[in-house]
């Protein structure tokens, strides 16, 4: 009733082993990479903070960071930012800080990674404390 197929179909390796043809990274990989994003965004949320108000808090944090980030880059060290001279609010950029905080935190735990999971509890916990300092000294509650 149909006519058989043909030709190979494109979806075959030529080698026989579907594996081989491109490369693969291991869940552990993947996490690591995720981490190491999520790290260097905050990072550059940092060094954004450290500009536009500065604290030993912040320089210590963003070090901290650096060196996180390193560590899951084999050692390559991350790009920093430089300040954009733009006045963003302090308390957005305390509020993306909390959000990228605890993203990594999240990939953090997932892969058992208890140095990075507390830098990122750390961070959290201190731009939640710098967000809630920010509204009382507004009087926005």
């Amino acid at each position: 009733m149909y006519e058989p197929i043909r030709t190979k179909s494109v979806h075959s390796t030529m080698a026989g082993n579907p594996t081989t043809d491109f490369p693969h990274r291991s869940r552990e990989e993947e996490l690591d990479i995720q981490l190491a994003g999520h790290l260097a965004a905050l990072l550059a949320v940092t060094d954004e903070l450290r500009a536009t108000a500065p604290s030993e808090d912040l320089d210590l944090a963003a070090e901290r960071l650096a060196g996180q980030v390193a560590r899951l880059r084999d050692g390559r060290r991350p790009a920093r930012a430089v300040a954009s001279g733009g006045q963003q609010k302090v308390a957005a950029l305390h509020q993306r800080a909390h959000a990228l905080a605890g993203r990594a935190l999240v990939v953090a735990a997932s892969r058992a990674d208890t140095a990075a999971a507390i830098l990122a509890a750390e961070r959290m916990d201190a731009h939640a404390a710098a967000q809630a300092e920010s509204q009382e000294l507004t009087g926005v509650v």
